[in-house]
């Protein structure tokens, strides 16, 4: 067989490279945590509809995993972040999920996420030189 690697945008390549990861994932995981996959998305509008933040993440298994929290700079520190976790968090305990894990840099957010109960259980160093990559968890069970 002649195969080559490549380096392209390609969406059908990547749907195909994810359909084989969760394929293989879905036949190791316990059978009552199989079809539970759900893209979450949550977002601070406006009354014209326009968007001035928004939380994206997707319950996998037996967790929700967060991978962007941002806001306009405007509304920080008006309790939007605080409003769009609590959300989420009430989202994952209807899904019976039993945790939430997200990530931030040291420039970010990590005290903020530490207020809401997160606890750091992983953390690089010398990412970007100068800065820490924090790995958080909080357990609802």
């Amino acid at each position: 067989m002649n195969l080559q690697i490549t380096r392209e945008k390609n969406q059908s390549g990547q749907d195909q490279v994810n359909k084989w990861l969760y394929e293989y994932n879905l036949a190791r995981f316990p059978k009552d945590l199989g079809a539970r996959y759900e893209e979450v998305s949550l977002f601070v509008k406006d009354a014209q509809n326009e968007v001035h933040g928004g939380l994206l993440g997707e319950i996998c298994w037996n967790w929700l995993e967060i991978h962007v929290l941002i806001l306009d700079e405007e509304i920080r520190q008006s309790g939007y972040g605080s409003k769009l976790m609590k959300e989420a968090e009430k989202i994952a305990r209807a899904k019976s999920c039993d945790f939430i894990k997200v990530d931030t840099l040291s420039f970010q957010a990590r005290e903020f996420y530490e207020k809401l109960g997160y606890e750091v259980f992983g953390t690089l160093k010398n990412v970007g030189r100068d800065h820490e990559h924090y790995y958080l968890k909080k357990d609802l069970i």
